[in-house]
């Protein structure tokens, strides 16, 4: 009995050496790498590059006032259309303390030369219906009337534009009426009834009572970096899709590049400016983000491959040549000519035909 497991124990023991051989002589041997096998294809090639940038009318026109004071009323909101010489709002003039004592006192004294011109011609054309003066003397004292009359009303005039910034005489050209200078949009009115606004002039810029801008003119503007600006003129075609707009592309002509670049996160960026072509049916507001994309070289018909399928060895390219897939694959080296690339395709101007057969990428277990 003792015989018997003696002789089990070193059977089992020669089982485990003989499995630990086995095992370890499985893994020493080299694992049989297999390619997927691709063939170059005839397709066409575009490079291009990708500006981010903004949509936004070609002029936005700043309303300004052409006088100081207080919106008295506003008369339209943003998104309302105007058209040009349509009133905005309503500015009320207040006066200040100096000019309106001046105006008051040319007032008065006005109507005191006037009361004084009209007593003298009462009486120099009392005498002259009496023959009693020449008619020089009664033509003199008619042109002073006159005179006292125009100049009491220019100082009520004056007084009324101090106070009111207006004359009931010109009350159709009134500065304190706000219009719109052009035919537009409504982007912005950023004062409400009761704000105070001052007029431009060389000190300030004047207070905006509303932006104004023409929607049917419309620009991309976006910034290209400078490893692609020298690729790209004025006149080239852009295509633009908007984050807003997922469903729509829409066509852009390049037609501005700025000659001086801007330096952003260390990269020299130039501004570029593309004016849009937006159908009647759609409908694009200031502001909205978009990508244009811009066609930088292209290549119709030509031989390609995957980029990933190409060694590249200083100055030199080589792909991998199939000659022998039993019983496992062979490949050969060889040196090939390429073209451009689209980031996912090469050009294969020499080297391999459309029937050879090339090494891809590993196949997965």
């Amino acid at each position: 009995m003792k015989k018997f497991f003696k002789i089990a124990l070193l059977v089992i023991i020669a089982i485990l050496l003989l499995g630990t051989f086995v095992f370890l002589y499985q893994k020493s041997k080299p694992e049989v790498v297999v390619y997927e096998i691709v063939s170059p294809s005839i397709n066409d090639l575009t490079k291009t590059t990708v500006a981010t940038g903004k949509i936004e009318p070609r002029d936005e026109i700043l309303i300004k006032p052409q006088i100081s004071g207080i919106i008295d009323e506003v008369y339209k909101e943003a998104g309302q259309k105007v058209r040009k010489g349509e009133v905005i709002a309503k500015v009320k003039v207040i006066p200040e303390l100096g000019q309106l004592n001046a105006a008051e006192s040319r007032v008065r004294l006005a109507q005191i030369n006037n009361t004084q011109a009209d007593t003298d011609f009462n009486r120099v054309n009392k005498l002259y219906t009496d023959q009693l003066v020449s008619r020089e003397e009664y033509e003199k004292s008619e042109v002073t009337l006159k005179q006292a009359r125009e100049e009491l009303q220019a100082a009520q005039d004056a007084l009324e534009i101090v106070k009111e910034g207006i004359t009931k005489n010109t009350a159709s050209f009134s500065s304190t009426m706000i219009r719109s200078t052009i035919d537009g949009l409504i982007l912005d009115v950023p004062v409400k009834a009761g704000n105070s606004v001052i007029m431009s002039n060389t000190f300030n810029d004047g207070t905006t009572i509303a932006t104004v801008a023409n929607m049917n003119d419309l620009i991309f503007r976006g910034k290209i970096d400078e490893t692609e600006v020298g690729r790209i003129h004025e006149s080239m075609p852009v295509k633009l899709t908007i984050g807003a707009l997922q469903n729509f592309t829409f066509d852009a002509v390049l037609e501005y590049i700025s000659p001086k670049g801007v330096e952003e996160n260390g990269a020299n960026q130039f501004e570029i400016k593309a004016a849009v072509v937006v159908p009647d049916s759609v409908v694009i507001r200031s502001g909205y983000s978009a990508n244009a994309e811009i066609v930088l070289e292209r290549a119709n018909k030509v031989l390609t491959v995957p980029e990933m399928m190409i060694e590249f060895s200083g100055d030199s390219t080589f792909v991998y040549v199939l000659t022998d897939s039993v019983p496992e694959q062979k490949f050969d080296r060889v040196p090939v000519s390429i073209g451009m690339s689209d980031g996912i395709n090469i050009e294969v101007k020499e080297g391999v035909q459309s029937g050879s057969k090339l090494r891809g990428a590993e196949k997965k277990e």
